[in-house]
């Protein structure tokens, strides 16, 4: 399976989502990708969100009431599971929709004239659901599912970037107008409040949502937390650093602040 749900407090309505975390690439998907292996290597060291899986699972296991955590097991060059399947995405404009053919620094990274329904059926839409019926879950079990996203970015702009001439704070927290309310927002300035400066909507906005909740259930709730790579590992691709562990604590104490 494409994702793993591990399961948190029953009681627990927040979800981490890690959406860009994995490097995996299956084999007969790799084969639809130009690039050589070199130049591949390269890219998912500038695409991937490196060590947001480790992030999320530390927090989960230090915060008082453990949340769920959703993980995508492959490569977001496999599909994108956050992007819309359709033209309302903005990110279409550099080759970046939920099935990429341009890579970050705008090269072919799969033929452009190519139908992107096969990975979309295998991959995105299985996705989506258990991401639905994981907020479906937490909404049964607690009347309400706060979706918080974990996510990464490089400390200088890549050339995919469409808003990359914005600040570039050590988090980012990424907004809704519909789904991110102040008390979530309030909550995570406090608690990465000591990780240096907090930025609002650059150089990444938004947040993700299901498509079955999105802009119609004030239940569901969302934020996404863009980390500055250079404050937690080696640029573009290297290894952690003990960065992670404060921001690790930053997440769990945002995930104590949430429940009740």
């Amino acid at each position: 399976m494409n994702f793993a749900l591990s399961p948190g407090a029953e009681h627990s309505p927040v979800i981490l989502h890690v959406p860009h975390s994995s490097r995996e690439i299956p084999d007969d998907v790799r084969d639809g990708i130009v690039l050589d292996d070199v130049a591949l290597e390269r890219e998912l060291d500038h695409i991937t969100d490196s060590h947001t899986a480790r992030i999320a699972g530390e927090a989960a296991q230090a915060a008082a009431l453990r949340p769920w955590v959703f993980a995508n097991r492959l490569s977001r060059l496999v599909v994108d599971p956050e992007r819309f399947p359709d033209e309302r995405e903005e990110m279409l404009a550099v080759g970046m929709g939920a099935v990429y053919t341009r890579t970050t620094h705008k090269e072919v990274l799969r033929d452009e004239g190519g139908d992107p329904e096969p990975l979309l059926a295998r991959y995105f839409r299985p996705y989506a659901q258990a991401m639905s019926d994981a907020v479906a879950g937490r909404l049964a079990a607690t009347g309400r599912a706060v979706i918080v996203d974990v996510h990464s970015y490089p400390s200088a702009p890549l050339p995919y970037e469409l808003h990359g001439d914005g600040p570039r704070p050590t988090v980012c927290l990424g907004t809704d107008s519909f789904h991110t309310p102040p008390g979530l927002l309030a909550a995570a300035r406090e608690a990465f409040a000591d990780c240096g400066d907090i930025g609002l909507d650059s150089p990444f906005s938004g947040t993700y949502v299901p498509l079955e909740f999105y802009g119609t259930d004030p239940r569901v709730s969302a934020l996404m937390v863009e980390i500055r790579r250079d404050i937690y590992m080696t640029e573009p691709g290297g290894p952690a650093g003990p960065g992670l562990t404060r921001l690790a604590s930053a997440l769990a104490r945002l995930v104590d602040a949430l429940p009740g």
